[in-house]
């Protein structure tokens, strides 16, 4: 099986930090620190799909939330 194939058949989970900054990761493999599941496994393009359904806003939350105080 070509290395393509094996990474595309490969199953992930997603993975989000403090940031609220989502990415992914093999299943079975430790969390990098910082890192939580967020209960979503498949196959890579599965992830990335459930990713960019839900991560909508691509900035870290502590600038969210500056950009929020600076309007109050």
């Amino acid at each position: 099986m070509s290395r393509i194939n094996e990474e595309e058949n490969r199953i992930y989970k997603v993975v989000i930090n403090h940031e609220r900054q989502y990415s992914i990761w093999p299943v079975g493999r430790k969390n990098a620190l910082g890192w939580t599941d967020v209960n979503k496994n498949g196959t890579k393009s599965e992830c990335l799909a459930y990713i960019k359904e839900v991560w909508t806003d691509m900035r870290p939350l502590s600038l969210q939330q500056k950009m929020q105080d600076s309007r109050a």
